[in-house]
């Protein structure tokens, strides 16, 4: 079980780190970012960092129960 989460958690990071590298690189190269596209990106990372802590806070709470 805790396989599973552990592989949950990485793929939250992952989706963290890759919209997070989207908007710098957009914003980086000066592209066309309107407003919306832009909080559009930042709701997105924003939602996979709160997954990712919650797996994180069940993994540390099914390891201080083993």
């Amino acid at each position: 079980m805790q396989t599973l989460f552990i592989l949950l958690l990485a793929g939250a990071v992952l989706a963290t780190l890759f919209v997070l590298t989207k908007g710098v690189i957009g914003m980086a190269n000066g592209a066309d970012f309107s407003g919306a596209r832009s909080q559009g990106l930042m709701r997105k990372r924003v939602l996979y960092q709160a997954v990712a802590i919650f797996l994180a806070v069940i993994l540390m709470m099914m390891g201080s129960s083993a």
